[in-house]
């Protein structure tokens, strides 16, 4: 059981990797960014951090906020937290090419962008030890407004998310729209087409997964 929970969470590291590809082609794209990218850009161009690190206090904080909402934290969601913000920032620091000034290369650069994003969620989802915090944010204010639809929801935590980057400096544009609306549907695609369902996904928590790694 060891054995199989430590492949577990390299898959996850993999996994994130792979995702944190995605999310630096779409800041590559030079389009503008989704709503918590935005944010975390903005908070570093007012700070001595670089996005990588705003992105992981970013990401410490909401971890925080999921343990006050009760919502279940996996490894999954921990590792999540602590690495994909800075293995972003090393795509973005090692890139050799200058920022895309294309617009239609723009997008699909970052369409190309949200295909890596979803097929490195897929790949860590499967270990089944939780997603990200932002995910159990959204889950457990869900929750909280049981007659809004989740939809609503998501699109109400966007907005004020989106809102604060704006002010803070974060770059917006039209790939900020591509990235709210068309980031799902490329992930559903993706999904299809690698026949991956996360609803059928039993995720276990810190407390559960440690029960097994610590058990004879």
């Amino acid at each position: 059981m060891r054995k199989k929970i430590i492949l577990e969470w390299i898959r996850i590291i993999i996994g994130l990797f792979i995702f944190a590809f995605g999310v630096h082609l779409t800041i590559f794209a030079n389009i503008g960014l989704a709503p918590w990218d935005c944010l975390g850009m903005g908070i570093s161009y007012h700070t001595p951090l670089n996005y990588g690190l705003s992105m992981t206090i970013m990401a410490v904080v909401i971890l925080g906020i999921d343990l006050l909402l009760k919502e279940k934290i996996g490894f999954g969601t921990i590792i999540d937290a602590l690495l994909t913000g800075n293995f972003v920032q090393l795509y973005n620091t090692f890139n050799p090419f200058e920022l895309n000034k294309s617009l239609p290369l723009g997008i699909v650069i970052m369409l190309t962008g949200f295909v890596f994003m979803a097929f490195g969620m897929a790949v860590y989802m499967k270990s089944e030890q939780c997603c990200g915090p932002r995910d159990s944010l959204l889950v457990g204010l869900g929750k909280r407004m049981p007659h809004v639809p989740i939809g609503i929801v998501e699109v109400i935590l966007w907005a004020a998310v989106l809102l604060v980057g704006w002010l803070l400096g974060g770059p917006v544009g039209i790939g900020t729209v591509i990235s709210t609306f068309g980031a799902g549907l490329v992930m559903q695609l993706v999904y299809w087409i690698i026949h991956f369902d996360p609803r059928k996904l039993k995720h276990r928590g810190v407390i559960e997964v440690s029960r097994q790694f610590l058990k004879k």
